[in-house]
């Protein structure tokens, strides 16, 4: 959270990209843009709560002026360059059970197919239930060190289970390489490099990951950063100023291409990880 930048009785709320500045708490219901298909998705968390699943936001409304109205929920969420306990492994696995707990209640929630879901960080191969897509850091919130909440639905469509957890492996574990890494991800120890497989087991043991899906998430992880660079693609040439000034600052697109040559050559150790 930051001071009090909007009206005189409302905070702004840090984190992420898209509607950075745009988004402020009063008293207990947050209020930012509404995505197209708000109506849909306040009926998506509604019916997750119904089905037990208690760790998203409570909608709230949609108001005239095209912003929503969503539950505060208390707890903190890490913002880059994350601290070391939201690194922890206590940290990673829990973020694979809430991700389970979601997908558990999603599963038995129907899919509105008319709802026009988002389609930038989706599943190219569908699924029967809906994904979140974006379980980054910013959108997970923790208390006593574990994930006890998901936020931020806006990307969320339908999907394969084993897809997100691919998506959110990329950014918990994280599916990058050292150096792509080492700005935002703080390690033990400075000599040492973060255990990438043994962190990918980590979190599939969390969220109770079946032994085909472990065989197959190497694969679709990388699946995962294609579409996510073709997503900041899209932002760069449509000349968004946040994702073509992190685009700059973060290496440009050798970095991507670095992160793809690393998933590629580790897929091997990826998937012995995960299997053994």
């Amino acid at each position: 959270m930051t001071g009090d930048t909007g009206p005189a009785d409302s905070h702004e709320l840090a984190g992420g990209m898209m509607n950075a500045g745009a988004v402020f708490r009063r008293g207990d219901v947050v209020e930012r843009p509404a995505p197209p298909n708000a109506r849909a998705l306040h009926a998506y968390l509604a019916a997750l709560r119904h089905q037990g699943f208690d760790a998203a936001p409570v909608p709230v409304g949609v108001r005239a002026d095209g912003r929503e109205q969503l539950g505060f929920i208390p707890g903190y969420v890490a913002l880059p360059p994350f601290p070391r306990w939201a690194m922890s492994q206590t940290a990673l696995r829990s973020v694979g059970v809430l991700l389970r707990r979601l997908h558990e209640a999603s599963a038995r929630v129907a899919v509105d197919v008319s709802a026009g879901w988002a389609g930038d960080l989706a599943d190219p191969e569908g699924g029967t239930m809906l994904c979140h897509n974006d379980v980054c850091q910013e959108n997970v919130v923790f208390r006593d060190g574990r994930a006890v909440a998901l936020i931020d639905f806006d990307q969320a469509a339908p999907g394969r289970p084993v897809w997100d957890v691919a998506m959110t492996a990329g950014y918990w574990v994280p599916m990058r390489d050292p150096e792509s890494a080492a700005p935002f991800y703080p390690v033990p120890d400075p000599s040492h490099e973060l255990d990438a497989p043994g962190r990918l087991r980590l979190l599939a043991d969390g969220y109770g990951l079946s032994p085909r899906e472990r065989a197959e998430l190497p694969e679709v992880v990388e699946q995962a950063a294609a579409v996510c660079r073709a997503f900041v693609a899209r932002r760069v040439a449509d000349g968004d100023p946040a994702y073509v000034q992190a685009l700059r600052d973060r290496g440009g697109w050798e970095r991507w291409d670095r992160i793809q040559s690393w998933l590629s050559a580790g897929r091997e150790a990826f998937t012995t990880a995960l299997l053994a």
